[in-house]
């Protein structure tokens, strides 16, 4: 991978500053969907789909 130019790691940078919520969202769905494809055990996933419901209801 190609060395980053000092304008891009200013500008990603920036956008991480400005954007904390947006970057811890898209941060912690990354993890949930990488320990549901890689980690979860059939009860981890039945108690998953149980909070899913449940938080489905509050829309």
């Amino acid at each position: 991978m190609a060395k980053m130019s000092d304008a891009k790691i200013k500008a990603n940078k920036k956008w991480d500053e400005n954007n904390k919520e947006r970057k811890n969202y898209i941060n912690k769905r990354s993890i949930a969907r990488n320990f549901v494809k890689k980690s979860a055990t059939k009860d981890d996933l039945t108690e998953l789909k149980e909070l899913i419901e449940i938080r489905e209801k509050e829309f």
